[in-house]
């Protein structure tokens, strides 16, 4: 049974009088199939183009119960009227619902990083225009990064396991909307047989000589001339080859690539191993059965795409195989009658694809370059004559420069040492004009000096001499002394005068004797002998009392004149930062000034005034960004630049 949808999803039609309906499911492929209406039958109306059609297989079992089985759900795409006089008859091409993926186009470059599966499928999935899918049930988990350049949507979602070690398999339900995509792990028991005289109707075995590869290069993790290769551990020869197959078929050369090997002698092991199977020729099978499941209801006769069947067939050994096409010419007229192609279980090139399936994925290693993410570091001190200055290089390779931005913030101003080397000199002050300075004042204190223990001292001695002493004038006398003690009779004492006067006798020692008086002017001379003074000096201290005072000092005006020797200075080291800040920067990118609202600043776009060449490409080379304070300070900066590189070139050190 045959039914038509609108866009909507609305059952429009039930194409009763629709025959010649055929199907095609292809492993992992985008499944087909094709009906035909007469001509004049009023439905064709709703097979309007990229309308749905869903198609039912519907039977009668061996039980004689009506049996439905779901085929799947399709557009149709191209039609063909064909009328002529014994045929008038529409034949609609359809193409399943899975191609509303490819719609949807990945305009530019998109790119992953080290997401999961499932986050790789899901990102895919979000850039629908109409959400017609929605991810189910992923039975693995794996890390890989993508790269999807303007392609559409099924290509780069069928492209997700394709670096997998394990072969995966895609279903779909699209019985319930939004329909629903999965990603599980392909069966390796058989479910099925095929057998010679049981359901067997044809059988044909070709044997294709292009898939004949018996030297292989093995290419595994990284890009260009940084991939990895198995020249280190093999003698330098890039390749492993099978002199057997060389000599029967020529030598047969084939790039293999697998970035999950990042172990150069791994990678040999799996060169080698693969050169086991690829040195012979693809055996590909084709047959046609008789699915009599329809009568047995056995699960061992259905046949269906993807499952594994097991042959028993004469002149051949029992051989395990997976269907890789399943197709029906007529599910009406001979519903039992099913085609299927037979690969190995095992999802290798050498036996599931054809050579120019091999020369589309010789094409896919040829890739333009590779995105790069490279960043500029820059921290240094700056002020208002001296700027920030940032130096970037974009290499000649760059096929595309994504991105440059500039993020930087102001600090303080950052010196490391305080001291040099000095050479000596004379240097002189600056003038002082004077003034008068009292010194800070003293209270005063009684001071005693420590003891002395006294003692007898001799002065200097004196050579003695005579002496006159000065005149002396007017009447006087003089009164002459003589010895009190003597004794006896008192005699007179006779006394000559000193200047040749008269003698004067005087009688009697009671009374004072005198000189006679005399008249006149007169001297007297005085003779003292050379000698010496003795004087004792007694045991004693000293007490001094300074009473509260204070000291006035005038200095006048004047200079000081220093003399420096030649000298060095040991280096005082140490983080010393200025208090400000500058209040205001300008940022220079190849000459032209950028206007900044801060003095500090994140993802400023550098890329409008970089230089360009005429044609408007930013140049290549070396670029410098200025930032410039206005005052001093430090400057925090950094450069972020991703662009796409070209592989091609270098060498290998």
């Amino acid at each position: 049974m045959i039914k038509t949808k609108n866009l909507q999803l609305q059952e429009t039609a039930i194409l009763q009088n629709a025959y010649n309906i055929s199907y095609e499911k292809v492993h992992n492929q985008l499944w087909s199939a094709s009906f035909s209406l007469p001509l004049n039958d009023p439905k064709n109306k709703y097979c309007t183009p990229l309308s749905f059609v869903e198609i039912v297989d519907d039977y009668i079992n061996s039980e004689g119960e009506e049996v439905s089985e779901y085929v799947g759900l399709f557009r149709i795409v191209p039609k063909t009227t064909v009328k002529n006089a014994s045929t008038n008859e529409v034949t609609y091409e359809l193409e399943h619902v899975l191609a509303t993926l490819l719609d949807k186009q990945i305009f530019g470059f998109e790119q992953t990083t080290n997401l999961t599966t499932r986050q790789n499928i899901e990102l895919l999935l979000d850039m629908q225009i109409v959400k017609h899918w929605q991810l189910g049930n992923v039975e693995t988990t794996r890390y890989f990064s993508y790269n999807f350049e303007n392609t559409n949507l099924l290509s780069a979602i069928f492209s997700i396991p394709n670096p997998f070690d394990t072969e995966m398999k895609w279903t779909w339900d699209t019985q319930s909307y939004p329909w629903t995509l999965n990603l599980v792990n392909l069966e390796t028991t058989p479910t099925c047989e095929i057998r010679e005289g049981y359901n067997l109707i044809d059988l044909s075995v070709e044997e294709n000589p292009m898939g004949i590869y018996n030297r292989i290069y093995p290419l595994g993790y990284g890009e260009g001339v940084n991939q990895l290769t198995i020249k280190k551990v093999n003698n330098n020869i890039p390749y492993v080859e099978d002199t057997e197959s060389i000599a029967l078929y020529g030598v047969r050369e084939y790039v293999w690539v697998d970035k999950r090997y990042t172990n150069d002698t791994a990678l040999k092991a799996a060169a080698e191993s693969l050169l086991v199977k690829w040195k012979e020729p693809i055996i590909k099978w084709k047959t046609n059965a008789a699915e009599l499941s329809k009568i047995t209801g056995l699960t061992k006769d259905k046949f269906r795409e993807g499952a594994v069947v097991r042959l028993h067939l004469d002149d051949f050994p029992v051989t395990d195989v997976r269907i890789v096409k399943e197709s029906r010419s007529d599910i009406k007229k001979e519903e039992w009658n099913v085609s299927l192609e037979l690969g190995n279980l095992t999802d290798d090139i050498a036996t599931t694809s054809t050579d120019l399936e091999r020369r589309q994925q010789i094409n896919e290693l040829n890739t333009d370059g590779y995105t790069n993410l490279l960043t500029y570091s820059y921290n240094d001190n700056a002020d208002e004559e001296n700027p920030a200055e940032i130096q970037i290089f974009i290499p000649e390779e760059t096929v595309r420069l994504n991105k440059a931005v500039l993020s930087y913030k102001t600090d303080n101003f950052r010196a490391y040492e305080r001291a040099i080397e000095g050479g000596g000199a004379i240097v002189s002050s600056t003038s002082s004009g004077g003034a008068t300075v009292q010194s800070t004042s003293s209270g005063g204190a009684s001071t005693q000096t420590s003891s002395s223990g006294g003692g007898v001292s001799t002065s200097t001695s004196s050579g003695g001499g005579t002496t006159q002493t000065s005149a002396a004038g007017g009447d006087h006398r003089h009164l002459v002394l003589t010895n009190a003690d003597y004794v006896g009779p008192v005699q007179p004492v006779r006394y000559q005068g000193a200047s040749g006067g008269g003698i004067i006798e005087v009688e009697g020692s009671g009374g004072d004797i005198y000189t006679a008086g005399s008249s006149g002017n007169h001297s007297h001379s005085v003779s003292v002998p050379a000698h010496t003074h003795d004087f004792n000096v007694p045991a004693h201290t000293h007490s001094v009392s300074t009473p509260a005072h204070t000291h006035d000092v005038s200095v006048p005006a004047h200079t000081h004149d220093i003399t420096l020797p030649n000298h060095t200075h040991e280096i005082d080291f140490g983080i010393y930062k200025l208090n400000t800040l500058p209040t205001s920067v300008t940022i220079k990118i190849d000459g032209n000034t950028h206007t900044v609202p801060d003095v500090n600043a994140d993802d400023v776009d550098l890329i409008p005034y970089l230089s360009k060449e005429s044609n408007g490409r930013v140049t290549r080379g070396w670029h410098t960004i200025e930032i410039l304070p206005n005052a001093k300070g430090r400057i925090n900066a950094q450069i972020y630049t991703q662009f796409f590189i070209s592989g091609h070139g270098g060498g290998d050190y």
